[in-house]
Parts: C-alpha cells; sequence; structure tokens
C-alpha cells in the first residue's frame, strides 16, 4: 500500500490525465468491438440450441476440465518431491527451467511436442522398439492435453513448491521429532498448504485452457476437438459466417465471464518467488526409498519438461538457417514482427505506467469521491480486460468493424498491435507496479519538499530509477507479441505476415524442416529480449505476473 502524499493538484493533475487518456483509449478499443458483435444479429440463447455449438462448448468445457485435472494432479506430487529434496542435483536449474514454459511462444512449445510424441517422434521410435504397434497420437484430444499439461503444469508446481517452502522449519522437525510416516507428514502439514493453493491455481490453469487458441488449432481443429476460440476463427476465415462467429464470441464471453465470476471466489494463487533453491532441511526426505521416489519423480518430470525444448533445438540446427534467413519471406515476416511487437511493447510500457501512475496518485486516501473510487477501480479493471475479453472476441468485434470499409487487410497492423498491446498490458502492470511503489515511497517526499515540476521530476528522479523497469516491461511485452498467433491468424494476408503465421503456414504446407528452422530463429530472438529484460526480475515474478495476467 501505497502512503497518501499531500501532492498538490500541479503535480497530481498529469498523473490523474494520464490514466484517464489510457482508460479512454482502453474503453474505445474494446467498445467498439464489443458494439460490434452486439448490435449484429445475435442468434441469442437459441444458440445454445444449435448441436454444433453445444458440440463446441462441451468439448471446450471438457478438454479444460481434463487440462486441469492432469496438470494439478501431475503437479503435486512433483512439488512435493522438489520441496522434499532441496538439494537433489539440479535443483536450481530445474526450477528454472519450469519458467520456460510460461513465457515460451505457444508454437515453438508445440513444435518440440510433435517433434517429441509425433508419429515418428521419440515416444513412438521407443514404442515401436519395445514391439508395441499402436502410436500415440499428437493430434486430437490428447495432444491437446499433452501440450496444455506442458505448459500448466510448470505453473502449477511453482505455485505449490512457493507455498510448500513457505512452511516454518519448525513442523518439518516437529513431524521428524514424532516419528511421521510420509503420509502423515503430507495429511497433516503438506495438504493443509497445498488445499489454500490448489483451487486458485486449478482455476487459473481452467481459465487458461478454456481460451486457448493456438494449441488446439495446432493438435485440434477438427469437428471433433474444436474449442470456442477455434470456431470463431474457422467461422471467419473459411465459412465467413458472421453470425455464427458473433454467437460464438458471446458464448466465449458467458463462459469467460462465469469462470472469472468463480476465480473471484477462489483464494489468489500467488507466489513470493521463493523458488530459488533456498536452503532448508527436510527430515521426511533422507529415507531410501523416499529419495528413489523422488529422484524419479524429478528425473521424469525433468525429461518431459526438456525433451521438446531440445527437440526444437536439434531440429532447428538440421534446417538450412542461412537459406532461411536469406529468404524474403523470412526477411518480411522478421521486420513484421519486430515492428508490431515493438509498436505493441512500446503501447503496453507507456499505459500499465500511466495507469499505475494515477492508481498511485488514488491509492492510500481513505476520503475518496464516488468518482475517484470509480476512476480507480476502471484503471484496475482496465488492465486486466483481457482475461474477460479474449484476442479472438476483439479481433471478432473489429473484423465486423472494419468489414464495410475495405479490405480489413489494409487495417490488420493497428488492429493486431492494439490487441497484442492490450494482452500484455497484464505483464508490464506486473513488472512496473512494485519498482514503480518501492521508488515513490523513496522519492515522493523528498520530491515534494523540493518543489520539483513534473518535468523535473520526470527527468532528474523517475526516469534513472525507472529505467531498468521500463526496458524490461517492454522487452517482456514484445516477447509475448512475437509469439502471438491469435490476433494475426485472423487478419494475416500477404499485407502482415508475422513469423508465427510463417511457421503455422510451413506446417500446413508439411515442410516440417522449414517450420523447425523458423521455430528456432524466433527461440532465439525471444531468447534476446527475455535477457535483455532478465536483470533485476526474479524468477518467482515471473510466475506471479502470470498468475494475474491469465
Amino acid at each position: 500500500m501505497l502512503r497518501p502524499l499531500h501532492q498538490s493538484w500541479r503535480v497530481r493533475l498529469p498523473a490523474l490525465a494520464g490514466g484517464l487518456f489510457v482508460l479512454m483509449v482502453i474503453s474505445g478499443f474494446v467498445g467498439v468491438a464489443l458494439v460490434m458483435l452486439l448490435s449484429g444479429p445475435v442468434a441469442g440463447l437459441e444458440v445454445f440450441a444449435d448441436p454444433v455449438v453445444r458440440s463446441v462448448l462441451g468439448f471446450t468445457l471438457w478438454q479444460a476440465l481434463l487440462s486441469t485435472l492432469l496438470s494439478v494432479g501431475l503437479a503435486l506430487p512433483f512439488a512435493s518431491a522438489l520441496a522434499r529434496q532441496p538439494s537433489f542435483p539440479g535443483r536450481p536449474w530445474l526450477i528454472r527451467l519450469m519458467a520456460v514454459p510460461m513465457g515460451l511462444p505457444v508454437l515453438i512449445g508445440a513444435l518440440g511436442l510433435i517433434g517429441v510424441f509425433g508419429r515418428n517422434g521419440l515416444v513412438n521410435q521407443l514404442l515401436s522398439w519395445l514391439g508395441v504397434s499402436q502410436p500415440v497420437s499428437i493430434y486430437g484430444l490428447s495432444g491437446i492435453l499433452i501440450a496444455h499439461v506442458f505448459f500448466n503444469l510448470p505453473l502449477a508446481a511453482r505455485l505449490m513448491l512457493s507455498a510448500l517452502e513457505r512452511v516454518p522449519a519448525e513442523y518439518w522437525r516437529s513431524a521428524a521429532s514424532l516419528g511421521f510416516s510420509p503420509l502423515s507428514t503430507f495429511r497433516f502439514i503438506e495438504w493443509p498448504v497445498l488445499a489454500r493453493v490448489i483451487p486458485g491455481a486449478a482455476g487459473l490453469i481452467f481459465m487458461l485452457c478454456v481460451t486457448s487458441f493456438t494449441l488446439v488449432l495446432v493438435f485440434g481443429g477438427g469437428p471433433a476437438a474444436t474449442t470456442i476460440e477455434v470456431a470463431i476463427y474457422q467461422a471467419l476465415r473459411f465459412d465467413f459466417d458472421p453470425v455464427r462467429a458473433v454467437s460464438l464470441a458471446c458464448v466465449q464471453i458467458t463462459v469467460t465471464g462465469c469462470v472469472l465470476a468463480v476465480l473471484s471466489l477462489l483464494p489468489v494463487a500467488g507466489d513470493s518467488g521463493t523458488t530459488s533453491g533456498r536452503g532448508y532441511v527436510r527430515f521426511d526426505g533422507h529415507r531410501p526409498l523416499v529419495r528413489l521416489v523422488d529422484g524419479l519423480m524429478l528425473v521424469s518430470g525433468g525429461l518431459f519438461l526438456v525433451l521438446p525444448l531440445g527437440q526444437v533445438v536439434v531440429s532447428g540446427l538440421r534446417a538450412d538457417l542461412v537459406r532461411l534467413v536469406e529468404q524474403e519471406a523470412f526477411q518480411q515476416a522478421a521486420l513484421t514482427s519486430l515492428m508490431v511487437s515493438l509498436g505493441a511493447g512500446l503501447a503496453a510500457t507507456l499505459g500499465a505506467y500511466l495507469i499505475i501512475a494515477a492508481r498511485s496518485q488514488l491509492s492510500g486516501h481513505t476520503s475518496l469521491t464516488w468518482t475517484a473510487r470509480l476512476f480507480s477501480i476502471g484503471l484496475a479493471g482496465a488492465s486486466s480486460l483481457v482475461l474477460l475479453l479474449p484476442t479472438s472476441i476483439l479481433a471478432t468485434g473489429w473484423f465486423l468493424a472494419l468489414r464495410p470499409h475495405g479490405d480489413i487487410a489494409d487495417f490488420a497492423p493497428l488492429v493486431v498491435v492494439g490487441i497484442n498491446a492490450l494482452m500484455a498490458l497484464p505483464f508490464a502492470v506486473r513488472v512496473l507496479g512494485p519498482a514503480f511503489s518501492e521508488h515513490r515511497d523513496r522519492t515522493g517526499r523528498l520530491c515534494e519538499s523540493l518543489g520539483l515540476s513534473v518535468g523535473q521530476r520526470l527527468r532528474f528522479v523517475d526516469w534513472p530509477a525507472l529505467r531498468r523497469p521500463l526496458l524490461t516491461a517492454l522487452a517482456f511485452a514484445m516477447a509475448l507479441s512475437l509469439g502471438d498467433l491469435g490476433a494475426v491468424a485472423l487478419f494475416g494476408s500477404e499485407n502482415i505476415t508475422t513469423l508465427p503465421t510463417l511457421i503455422y503456414a510451413q506446417m500446413g504446407s508439411y515442410r516440417s524442416n522449414d517450420a523447425d528452422g523458423l521455430a528456432l530463429l524466433l527461440g532465439l530472438i525471444c531468447l534476446v529480449l527475455a535477457l535483455i529484460g532478465a536483470p533485476g526480475t526474479s524468477p518467482g515474478s515471473l510466475a506471479k505476473e502470470r498468475v494475474h495476467a491469465g
């Protein structure tokens, strides 16, 4: 909580005006999409009588439920083993590895999973060597579940591990002195802690799986394995049926609204960032059988995460990278991706700064008018609006809005930048917020006593201290935008082809070797951005950003 400062209106007004400007821009951008969706020929409640819509809705909820159960169910023993073995070789690297899927472009992870679980992948080759004739299929429901577990198991495990590491050391010493068995330790110490984390983590993962687009597009997409997001895309891009797209969008808004309402009732699955491998003693992890089982669990979990990532690197190096880089299609897609991500990153970072600055002027005051309270709530909600309105909903609304005014491809870059900026805004707010709060607590009263103007404060006080957090927020926002396929898939054309759309096109043309090479190049670009933004960001904060951003 920021301490209230008795600043003059000369200082407060620019910050409040900036927040109001951002709120108006976001409201206008989202409002246009919503008005177009709701003013069109919506089917109403009778849409639920459509067997196709019911089938899509049923599959969306079913795959999200199964993905959540598998992710949380597998994360629980994995996190327990990690907590029980603080001296396991490579444990810090394993914890760092768990952060990679959370920041990895989804399409790269999908290619890695195809390399491991595909028809000619490592798993099926091993099964064939063992004499199993029926290969594992990566496509359909099974592939969607594997992919969702790959991306969400690390998130759930980090949240659980963070909770277990916050248990006081006296608890473990008491359990050892009382001779607790592993089952008793889990029942009386671990489960009460995990039970407070699991509902929030499960709700968050369910929300992520309900709004999943790229993974379902790659591994599903057929009539029997289509979610609402993919069905909207297919209705507009292939069937050109705006009425069905609008009806599906309204169904999606209803579903996400209900899930968010339930999520608001659950305890927040926070991560305090204590998963960096700090030393503590777990006496229950010294038994040989426990150490063996924990070791097998950690090795299996580590292989599940590292094999797809390694497959991307190995397959990418097999491609003719020099030829790919020299191709005009790659150069154009890379340039477009960088321009779109830079625009989205700058917009998200500036918007996040203005929102945080405005909220800081309102926080801590107990005598706010109802207008000021409403303004503060609006600023908080604007930064997380993408949770309620996924990118496909916004893209559908703007698709309908721009269609009467000509070729939508002409407007595509601006719309994609806007949607990606809105998608990255929660991340930027989470990165900048703590740094801004700490900086304001340190310098606010001094600046007030010196009577610095807004310009002097920005130049001599704020910029030197917040330059690094701003760069971090920009880098993460750009990396997030670089890997996005959702918004650009709807507007993609010869006028705007990004690296993810180029990779997806190569996959659709069965040029998997080129797709692997392009995925490696995209991964290297994201890695450079992550390294630029990494200093000053703890591994735990990444999980926290994902938790709050969804």
